[in-house]
């Protein structure tokens, strides 16, 4: 099973949401540790992963989630509702590049993804989320090739009819 049906069926599923997309990342600056760190700094993997509840009204939501060393679960770091997404910055719209940044109401994290391919299948799917599901306020993408923000090349493979 694939990391990401993994973490759908641990993370997602019992909460009654899907998983839209996922990128595995990691971060491209140091964050800094407070001296009683709780988690410590031990070899992780990182995903983003963008999720819906499946009852109605729909609610969005960005989720990271870990898999520690030597675990083979998956966990729910922190979350945060599309409404709480400020801004989705692509770096640079004139190159495919992996790195991203996503600032939040009370977080910024920026992130280097495993590809720049992976990078563009997510913003491309939670660009196209956004713009369907989400309230009056949605967030601002910045510095994204204009192929992710119009195209539909990638959606019609990645999202389920649900929300085509």
């Amino acid at each position: 099973m694939s990391a990401k049906s993994a973490i759908n069926k641990e993370v997602f599923i019992p909460h009654d949401e899907k998983m839209l997309a996922a990128v595995q990342v990691k971060r491209r600056t140091k964050k800094k540790i407070p001296f009683l760190a709780t988690g410590g700094q031990g070899d992780y993997m990182t995903f983003i992963c963008l999720s819906v509840t499946n009852k109605k009204p729909s609610h969005l939501s960005i989720t990271k989630v870990k898999q520690f060393q030597g675990s083979s679960a998956f966990i729910k770091r922190s979350q945060w509702t599309i409404d709480q997404l400020r801004q989705v910055n692509g770096i640079d719209p004139n190159k495919d590049c992996p790195e991203f940044d996503l600032m939040f109401d009370n977080a910024f994290d920026q992130w280097v993804a495993g590809s720049a391919g992976e990078k563009c299948t997510f913003i491309q799917i939670l660009h196209h989320t956004c713009q369907r599901h989400s309230s009056a306020r949605k967030p601002e993408f910045v510095n994204c090739q204009s192929k992710l923000l119009g195209g539909k090349t990638v959606l019609k493979k990645a999202l389920p009819t649900v929300l085509c």
